[in-house]
């Protein structure tokens, strides 16, 4: 199965170059039952990623641009009255897919922000008083802007928990952007990608997974991590039990990714910048931004060995 992981990423590697390391973390969110949230400048290839990895998971897509004057319906989708049927007809809209890519999703309004809310959490959507439940997997790829660039909304609290993990593409390497320029617009070869995993394998991928094995030192390292953003003076809220459990189930499908059936302190290191920093804040007032500064003092000021 790792063979299937592998072969995945390379196949993804061809259309978003020089992004190994984003591509396996995008994987690794989608294998742990998460939601990723790309923040970034537009046309950094936030998209592509999102279209690459529904097509060689083999997976339905759907893409729904965000702007202002959205509504929750144009999403979860609305009853429309039949006259020939004298009844109303659910017509479900774009978040019926098993990939869905919420498009500059800080473009929209609370209010619209807010339909995802049950999706991604218990992956259903009740419209007027039923409830329907969503494909398996469900998996929420969300762009935002930043939010210095005009007509944007701050995610609230609450929709930033339910994304497991929050990364920038950034700019490519030298040596990626000139293979770029050499050939031509990477979107063109989308459709040559060749499905690597079926959505038939990934239950099984998951629980493989799920079984790696964390010792009691690991977790006594996770504890006093989570700790410390709790008790420390320069954390204005510490990271809450669903976010430390994120934080472990994640660690477990890195660690199956890199051949381990075991987690080792690295794992936590690596994941903690894209689970965590999106889940907490700065005490000092004005710093809001500066949360991957206070992931880097985390990672200084908590030992591995107690």
């Amino acid at each position: 199965m790792r063979d299937f992981i592998q072969a995945t990423v390379n196949e993804i590697g061809r259309v978003l170059l020089g992004k190994e390391d984003k591509i396996k973390l995008a994987l690794a969110c989608l294998l742990s039952d998460g939601h990723l949230l790309i923040e970034d400048l537009p046309g950094m290839g936030k998209t592509t990623l999102a279209h690459a990895l529904a097509r060689v998971l083999g997976l339905s897509y759907q893409r729904v641009q965000f702007t202002s004057d959205m509504l929750p319906a144009d999403i979860i989708g609305v009853s429309i009255f039949d006259r020939h049927q004298s009844q109303f007809e659910f017509h479900p809209g774009p978040v019926f897919t098993q990939l869905l890519l919420a498009d500059e999703i800080n473009r929209t309004t609370p209010k619209t922000q807010s339909a995802l809310l049950e999706a991604m959490e218990e992956r259903q959507v009740t419209v007027e008083g039923e409830t329907r439940k969503l494909d398996d997997p469900f998996f929420v790829i969300a762009t935002q802007n930043p939010l210095s660039q005009m007509g944007t909304f701050p995610l609230p609290e609450s929709q930033l928990d339910r994304f497991l993990m929050r990364i920038s593409l950034g700019y490519p390497a030298p040596e990626a952007e000139m293979q770029l320029f050499l050939g031509g617009d990477p979107r063109r070869q989308l459709a040559d990608l060749k499905t690597c995993v079926t959505p038939a394998q990934l239950p099984k991928i998951k629980q493989a997974a799920e079984q790696v094995k964390t010792s009691d030192s690991l977790l006594d390292y996770l504890q006093r991590l989570v700790h410390h953003t709790r008790h420390s003076p320069e954390f204005a809220c510490g990271l809450s039990p669903r976010g430390a459990l994120a934080l472990l189930r994640v660690a477990k499908t890195w660690a199956f990714m890199h051949g381990r059936n075991y987690v080792i302190a690295e794992d936590l290191q690596t994941l903690i910048p894209p689970v965590v920093a999106h889940r907490i804040a700065p005490a000092a007032s004005g710093a809001e931004g500066h949360e991957m500064t206070l992931v880097t003092k985390l990672l200084n000021e908590v030992d591995v060995v107690a």
